[in-house]
């Protein structure tokens, strides 16, 4: 048996600012941008050199999604971005607005950082040893 996480869905306010922001401040690439009604699309995103798994902008659809944008996990860091360059990519984040909520630190797996995306949700940005 071979299985894998295809997509994640991270709930967001609008369709065109997480593309914008993932696109832009974080440098992801945009897998697909499909119309699926006048409301509904289907946006893919992930980092660049990822293979497998992507993102699934999904724009919140009532009032009960939207009280979820910027905090799906209840606070908890809910995304764990790996890096082969740790300081480059802190760099290039700083320099695109990105916001860092806890700043870098040596850990005995290796060095994280923890950044807000444009809702508030949490990343780790991580190069392991």
């Amino acid at each position: 048996m071979k299985q894998h996480i295809a997509h994640l869905a991270l709930v967001v306010a609008d369709y065109d600012e997480a593309i914008e922001f993932y696109t832009q401040k974080l440098h992801f690439d945009l897998v697909e941008d499909t119309q699926l009604s006048t409301t509904k699309r289907w946006v893919l995103v992930r980092p660049k050199g990822a293979s497998e798994c992507t993102l699934l902008l999904a724009k919140a659809a009532n009032d009960d999604q939207q009280s979820r944008v910027g905090n799906q996990t209840g606070g908890r860091v809910f995304f764990f971005l790996s890096t082969d360059n740790f300081w480059r990519d802190y760099q290039l984040y700083l320099d695109n607005g990105v916001k860092f909520v806890r700043m870098p630190i040596e850990e005995s797996y290796g060095i994280v950082a923890v950044f807000e995306d444009l809702y508030g949700n949490l990343w780790d940005l991580i190069e392991y040893k």
